[in-house]
């Protein structure tokens, strides 16, 4: 037996020098995506580009405006715009830090802390690490230890039957040498799987932040719905009440005073309605902050959040290549091209060695006499010869299945770029749309204001007061409308880009 280890030590050491090779193609994955180009200037007319242009540049000119009305009138500032994205080395600048609404950050921390499909996906992180960490220990040496009790009888030839009791105690070591790889290559995909597992728990974190985000956006026009219908309604009143005056007097006719009550009572019967949506609002983003029912805290209005937004016009394909579900696609492609690698190893031999070493004897107190040592050195080599095809077909079954996991991350980068491309042009293509609002919204509530002067000096007739009326009512609802799909496109760039501004480091 001595004779034999010299060689068998010799064997060993060179097949574990040469064990660094491992079979199969290699893992490495090179993200293709290109930048989100910026939305081009032919998607509106030229004029029309011009016009947004100057109206902008008009509103942010404009005087203050002194009309009795004035608290109804837009802010002139200008919506903020960028053309580049600048970042300095190392700023990690979250999306939710541009909308800079405080109220919002903590309500969607509620929802994070809360969210049962979080914990879910937490739960199953664990689950896989544990798998990955069970793959990595066939890559070491097993020892176990055995104990062994016995009362034996036996014949040897034809002599009489020997009894003896062995009392038996011994550590057994055995490994498998990965000189293909095929044990590695396991452990490679499971901690793709286990990367993939983290994707997917951040695409759920991902969409329930852009979920809350939205509902609060949604619940914040709701209440600016509501004081714009309410000052609406208020402002009516003032004229209908000058309306009943002049017509007590005798100056006008009924219909004049009732033509002004139906217009009273319109922004009435919508704030009804508006109050109604607000409280629906507020129960569904209760349920996505895993509470009951109840009031919602507010921060800053629209408004002022939308003079804080800067969105640039093109942004780089690095930012997409770290989006949650883009990683996933990365990680379980990578995963199979790793386990095409097993099915290849596993018909190729398998090497082991195995040693046992302990003692035996027929008592217990001279078990550990140093009399009684028993030991075993082993190596094997076991070669796959006929398996009806079932090696064969499994190693060809990884291959189709890395082939349609490769499909689904070309697929899925596809899709990913369609997505930030239309939620960048839904940002630049939606300040425009902002601008003329506001600038619509603006001119009403002036010209509003003016007829009702005029009315009161009884320059005009009651109609230019209602049509008045009606336009800017509409107007202002069209625009705290048009200011929340302004920011909500903003937080659907923030889920198409993975979450946030911050550099891919190199």
């Amino acid at each position: 037996m001595k004779r034999l280890q010299s060689p068998m030590l010799g064997a060993t050491c060179l097949t574990v020098l040469l064990a660094g090779c491992a079979v199969g193609p290699s893992t490495a994955v090179t993200p293709n995506v290109a930048s989100v180009p910026q939305t081009s200037d032919r998607a509106i007319p030229a004029s029309a580009r011009s016009f947004y242009d100057s109206l902008a540049a008009a509103r942010a000119a404009d005087p203050p405006d002194s009309a009795p009305r004035s608290q109804l009138i837009p802010s002139s500032k200008p919506v903020a715009r960028a053309t580049t994205l600048e970042l300095t080395a190392g700023q990690n600048l979250g999306w939710l830090d541009i909308l800079r609404d405080s109220t919002l950050i903590s309500l969607i921390q509620t929802a994070i802390d809360n969210n049962r499909d979080l914990r879910v996906a937490h739960a199953r992180i664990r689950e896989y690490r544990a798998l990955h960490g069970a793959s990595i220990g066939p890559l070491m040496p097993q020892v176990t230890a055995n104990a062994t009790a016995s009362r034996n009888k036996i014949a040897i030839g034809a002599g009489a039957p020997i009894k003896y009791d062995a009392l038996r105690a011994t550590g057994d070591v055995s490994w498998e040498l990965d000189f293909w790889g095929r044990l590695r290559r396991g452990a490679e995909a499971t901690n793709y799987d286990l990367q993939s597992q983290q994707e997917d728990a951040r695409a759920t974190e991902l969409t329930l932040v852009s979920d809350v985000a939205t509902e609060y956006l949604q619940l914040r026009e709701l209440d600016e719905s509501i004081r714009i219908a309410e000052a609406t309604r208020e402002a009516g009143q003032a004229v209908l009440a000058l309306a009943q005056k002049r017509f007590d007097q005798g100056q006008i006719s009924e219909l004049d005073v009732r033509q002004f009550e139906a217009q009273v009572a319109d922004p009435a019967a919508r704030l009804a309605q508006f109050a109604l949506q607000r409280r629906q609002q507020e129960n569904a983003l209760s349920l996505l902050l895993g509470e009951p029912p109840g009031e919602i805290p507010r921060g800053r209005p629209l408004q002022e959040v939308i003079q804080s937004v800067t969105v640039p016009d093109s942004l780089p394909g690095a930012l997409i290549a770290r989006r949650p579900d883009v990683m996933a696609a990365q990680r379980d492609l990578q995963a199979s091209l790793a386990r095409i690698g097993v099915a290849i190893a596993n018909r190729l031999p398998t090497i082991t060695v195995a040693g046992e070493y302990g003692a035996q004897r027929p008592e217990f107190n001279t078990l550990f006499s140093g009399q009684g040592d028993v030991y075993t050195v082993q190596a094997g080599l076991s070669f796959p010869l006929f398996t009806g095809g079932r090696l064969l077909n499994a190693q060809r079954a990884a291959r189709a299945r890395a082939d349609e996991s490769r499909s689904q991350y070309q697929q899925t980068v596809l899709v990913a770029l369609r997505e930030s491309a239309d939620a960048l042009a839904g940002v630049r293509l939606g300040r425009d749309q902002l601008v003329a609002q506001q600038t619509q919204a603006r001119a009403l509530a002036i010209a509003a204001a003016i007829a009702e002067r005029r009315y009161a000096s009884g320059v005009s007739s009651y109609l230019e007061v209602l049509t008045a009326e009606q336009s800017l009512f509409n107007a202002q609802l069209n625009l705290v409308q048009v200011e929340q799909q302004y920011l909500t496109a903003t937080v659907q760039l923030y889920k198409a880009l993975g979450g946030s501004w911050a550099p891919v480091p190199h």
